[in-house]
């Protein structure tokens, strides 16, 4: 098969890295992969380097493939993309994010691609927006699911969301989880004790670690409320953060640290290549997932693949993975008093919340494989492409 796969910006989160992971594991299979994405720039990092490594595939930017919605721009990037797949001649177009989820599934539809596929990794259009943007957003999914032939979720929440605001069809619609590569996760906990001399963290210093990039709907704001009084209850060889990632509100999250008189007790790695992400998690004795709005978080499953406990917000798809009191802790979204209550009901009793972690562990290391994620969606692919051939009048439109 010729695949190519879209996304908007390339860099390094986990709609991205689960981008990159089926570009490989396709190729591993034998299929000929093309990778193409928009401009890439900021704090956030690039997985371009890591594309680019592999020979096998086929890397493209796309110039006017940009985030914002950008009229002029959006027309220029729905004539590159037609250009870009009348040119290389894909057998299955495969979408990841909004703007590139528009865009693609309307240029491959245009040209009869056989195969137009969906990934949902997060729905654009969340309760915190405006209800204008919001219903644009709806508008603009509506009719971009009648331009593919199936739209993959990584959560049956996503699905859930989607249907009820009339976005495709229920037969359009399948799960499959955002798949990783295990195998680092599952042996982090013999690099623990060398991250956390990295860190300059001592053997009795417990750590609540937070993983996603410094940005809005991040809930960054909420676990500083929500810690402020067991920081200052405590000296700092009791009590740190450890915050993996960077983004936009570093600058703005630094300066509130600072005025709450905590700075020194927040650890910021800044940017940290994907590689480094397990021993990271594995110096943490927490892990802790604020987030306002997600797909099916990605740092919350790395978090158990390396045994922690997890509290996440109860969004979207967290749920999923995160089961209260079966895996791990769940409190309401924007919420800080129930995140501190939870924060010190994992602190008060670590045995409860190893077994927790390690059960948690034992239902993410399979259902989250990579390699079974690329099995499942080159499945996808060949039930596309032997289907039936359809009149162009019965498919959707």
């Amino acid at each position: 098969m010729r695949i190519l796969h879209l996304s908007t910006r390339l860099i390094v989160g986990g709609s991205q890295e689960n981008t990159l992971l089926s570009c490989v594991g396709s190729a591993n299979e034998g299929h000929l992969v093309a990778l193409a994405y928009g401009p890439i720039y900021g704090p956030e990092g690039s997985l371009l380097p890591r594309a680019q490594a592999d020979d096998r595939l086929a890397c493209f930017e796309v110039p006017d493939l940009v985030r914002q919605v950008a009229p002029l721009r959006d027309l220029r990037c729905f004539r590159q993309l037609t250009q870009l797949i009348r040119d290389w001649k894909p057998d299955v177009v495969h979408t990841h994010s909004s703007k590139a989820g528009i865009l693609g599934r309307a240029a491959a539809w245009r040209l009869r691609v056989p195969a137009v596929v969906h990934t949902v990794h997060g729905l654009p259009f969340h309760r915190f927006q405006s209800r204008v943007i919001y219903r644009a957003y709806v508008l603009a999914e509506r009719f971009a699911a009648r331009r593919c032939h199936a739209i993959v979720s990584v959560a049956d929440s996503m699905t859930r969301q989607a249907l009820a605001e009339g976005i495709g069809t229920l037969a359009q619609y399948s799960t499959i989880r955002s798949g990783l590569d295990t195998a680092p996760f599952l042996g982090a906990h013999l690099l623990r004790a060398a991250a956390r001399d990295r860190l300059g963290v001592g053997a009795n210093t417990t750590v609540l670690a937070t993983l996603g990039r410094l940005a809005e709907l991040k809930g960054h704001d909420d676990l500083i409320t929500a810690v402020l009084p067991l920081l200052r209850a405590s000296t700092r060889d009791k009590l740190m953060l450890l915050w993996i990632g960077d983004g936009w509100w570093r600058t703005r999250l630094e300066q509130r640290l600072v005025r709450e008189g905590i700075r020194d007790r927040v650890i910021l790695s800044g940017l940290v290549p994907p590689d480094q992400v397990p021993a990271l998690l594995a110096a943490s004795d927490v892990v802790v997932h604020p987030s306002w709005r997600e797909g099916l978080p990605r740092a919350v499953v790395q978090a158990l693949l390396c045994a922690r406990p997890v509290i996440a917000a109860d969004i979207d798809g967290a749920s999923e993975v995160c089961k209260a009191g079966e895996t791990g802790w769940l409190v309401p979204v924007g919420d800080p008093l129930r995140l501190r209550a939870a924060i010190e009901q994992v602190l008060s009793d670590p045995s409860h919340a190893a077994r927790l972690a390690a059960r948690g562990q034992a239902e993410v290391r399979s259902a989250f494989d990579g390699d079974a994620m690329v099995k499942r969606l080159l499945a996808l692919y060949r039930h596309l492409l032997e289907r039936p051939s359809t009149p162009r009048a019965h498919l959707p439109r």
